[in-house]
């Protein structure tokens, strides 16, 4: 099913009837999709929970556990995990006959706050930073990608990548923008294309100025591009097959099609050799 921002739903009819999922929470996780619907309104407010849009864009939005210190489990770590797991988050408010929808949303970072829970006693809550996935995509337009070089090869982009969708247990996730995160793995994918489209094996339709060949990146397990990723879920294609995965009447067909080129053309083990840094330069840029 699709969502337009703005529209109304209801939570039984449209979320509920469709994919399951737990009736009574705030953050709904249904078994059998790749979606992770949020619920944000007025009535949690009595349990200590203010979500808000900050001016920079970012929603912050109060995660699970109305009674004593939230822990980051079930729903919580769903939304932590969604940029390995590549489920899209759904973001909706309640309002008057509804809920609102918001946007496809991807996860930043989260913080701890001290705020009251629902029997008024002061706990440590986890606010999760979201942003709408099209602000990722434009952001990350808006840099050059990175070209393999003498001083940078395919091998190490493809590191970078993977260090950067899967963390380390030392690093946590939140310790890197969603804008660096996704920079890494369009990246790599961008030179593993090597300006050719991996599913019609067309070059891009016109040069960049660096003066390779325009292709865009495609995320086969989410509903839209632009949030991060791992180079296992993201294929290199020209627009017309980009097109064609999200809006032609065979698009679910063809999207398993490119599942299928991308089984292909990458690799599934997990690079081993430790993460290079960063430019300065190119992590300046994302932030």
């Amino acid at each position: 099913m699709s969502f337009r921002v703005g529209e109304i739903y209801n939570r039984t009819k449209d979320i509920h009837s469709v994919y399951n999922g737990q009736r009574r929470s705030g953050i709904i996780t249904p078994a059998d999709a790749p979606v992770i619907f949020l619920i944000s309104g007025e009535e949690g407010h009595e349990h200590g929970y203010v979500d808000r849009w900050r001016p920079d864009g970012v929603f912050e939005y109060f995660g699970q556990g109305q009674e004593g210190p939230m822990e980051m489990k079930s729903g919580n770590r769903a939304i932590v995990e969604s940029w390995k797991s590549g489920e899209a988050i759904h973001l909706f408010t309640s309002v008057i006959g509804g809920l609102r929808y918001e946007g496809e949303m991807v996860y930043d970072r989260h913080h701890i706050r001290r705020a009251p829970d629902t029997k008024n006693r002061m706990r440590d809550a986890i606010v999760f930073e979201l942003r709408r996935v099209g602000d990722v995509a434009d952001h990350i337009e808006g840099v050059d990608p990175i070209v393999p070089n003498e001083e940078i090869d395919l091998e190490e982009l493809r590191v970078r990548a993977y260090e950067a969708a899967e963390p380390t247990p030392e690093r946590a996730p939140e310790s890197r923008s969603v804008f660096a995160r996704s920079l890494a793995v369009r990246d790599y994918v961008l030179a593993r294309a090597k300006g050719e489209c991996e599913h019609c094996r067309r070059n891009g339709p016109f040069k960049r100025p660096d003066g390779t060949f325009y292709i865009e990146c495609h995320h086969v397990h989410r509903l839209s591009d632009g949030g991060p990723d791992s180079p296992r879920n993201v294929i290199g294609v020209c627009p017309n097959c980009h097109r064609h995965a999200h809006f032609a009447a065979d698009r679910k067909e063809f999207n398993q099609l490119l599942i299928d080129d991308l089984r292909r053309v990458e690799r599934r083990r997990r690079p081993k050799r430790k993460t290079p840094k960063f430019s300065e330069l190119h992590l300046a840029a994302a932030s």
